[in-house]
């Protein structure tokens, strides 16, 4: 058994409730949500098979369903999820650690062309356990999938990361400093990784 994800230990009291009314808002003003959808869907084929991985309450993973992929979203916080299906229905939404994923015990064995980890999921995962989860989303890829990772650089450190997408056998395609593909730079404070499985 892991240890506890950072997303339930380094936040506070009522915070995914917080999270998920952040979210509602920003959509009910007609912010764009979609900025990291738009980029999978060009990196894709149509009617691709996609792994929304941390998904929260949903926005990517129902972006990429409106634009007609199949799409399988996995979050290990309950009220996380249960926001992604009332607020989204058509994708597939599973409460799991994703350090410990396995999707085919829990009724989704087909692998997928892409998995999108957006929003510092990886900044929140367990302490030490940053390798075993990139780890656990390769084994879930096609032979030739991707995976495409963006967090805040001073959440999650980047040298740190590419020793851990190596370990999990990815090896890394391209990098930005934005979903919209500014160029990266030392300096950036925030890293758009493009993981092809090795």
């Amino acid at each position: 058994m892991t240890a506890s994800p950072r997303w339930f230990t380094e936040t506070d009291e009522g915070h995914s409730q917080s999270y998920i009314e952040r979210m509602r808002g920003l959509a009910s003003e007609g912010e764009d949500l979609a900025g990291e959808a738009r980029l999978i869907d060009a990196m894709v084929k149509p009617r691709s098979r996609i792994l929304d991985a941390g998904c929260g309450p949903g926005r990517v993973g129902a972006a990429l369903f409106a634009r007609g992929h199949e799409v399988v979203g996995v979050d290990v916080d309950p009220e996380l999820i249960a926001a992604a299906r009332e607020d989204h229905p058509g994708p597939i939404w599973i409460m799991s650690d994703l350090a410990t994923l396995e999707l085919a015990a829990l009724g989704e064995p087909e692998p997928f062309d892409a998995v999108v980890i957006a929003g510092n999921v990886l900044a929140f995962v367990a302490p030490e356990t940053e390798t075993q989860v990139l780890a656990r989303l390769a084994a879930h890829l096609v032979p030739d999938g991707f995976a495409v990772a963006g967090f805040h650089t001073d959440r999650y450190n980047i040298t740190e990361f590419d020793e851990h997408l190596v370990n999990a056998g990815f090896t890394l395609e391209h990098r930005f400093a934005t979903w919209d593909l500014r160029p990266w730079h030392a300096d950036a404070d925030f890293a758009v990784s493009v993981l092809r499985r090795s």
